[in-house]
């Protein structure tokens, strides 16, 4: 089992004291926080082709590194790292190749009926399940929706660069789509 294995290894992690390469503060060095894709690809990958070690930035991961709500979970994370954790620079970075990419949401509705979810209980949400699992058709255009979504958003100081890009996944190959220095 997975968690046994996970267990297991954090014992001899902890024991044999191997934490202590990645010992840090809860203030990002680089004084940045990037929003990104949850894409497995993109773990070890991101930091590396940006050149940041474990401590330098705050990194939150979303399924397409979309936001869509000023008032969610992600909007309100990344206002904590600006106004609590002294992070001055906003990165959102999207990638090719993105499973949000044109999702199908009725085969991931179907993934769900066959997971035992009723149709009924997603008919009846508090939301429109259709467009709350809402991907996207290019990712530059989705980038620099939420580039534009955080950089407008009120509890934001004006003066915060938001900068947009986009990673390839099997390079690291980063491409420009909003120089947040511009503004």
């Amino acid at each position: 089992m997975l968690l046994d294995d996970i267990l297991q290894h954090n014992h001899t992690f902890v024991e044999q004291k191997d934490y202590q390469a990645y010992v840090t503060n809860s203030v990002p060095d680089k004084h940045a926080v990037i929003l990104t894709c949850m894409d497995t690809r993109l773990t070890e990958l991101l930091p590396k082709a940006m050149n940041f070690k474990n401590g330098d930035v705050k990194i939150l991961k979303t399924a397409g590194g979309i936001i869509k709500n000023p008032y969610g979970s992600v909007m309100r994370s990344i206002l904590v790292a600006v106004h609590a954790l002294q992070a001055d620079e906003i990165y959102v970075v999207g990638h090719h190749d993105c499973g949000m990419s044109n999702l199908d949401t009725d085969h991931l509705f179907e993934r769900m009926k066959i997971s035992g979810i009723p149709a009924e209980t997603i008919a009846n949400l508090d939301v429109d399940a259709k467009a709350w699992f809402e991907g996207f058709d290019h990712v530059e255009t989705s980038v620099q929706s939420s580039v534009d979504l955080i950089k407008n958003h009120p509890l934001l100081p004006d003066d915060t660069p938001v900068h947009g890009l986009v990673i390839d996944p099997k390079t690291g190959k980063l491409d420009l789509i909003t120089n947040g220095y511009d503004d």
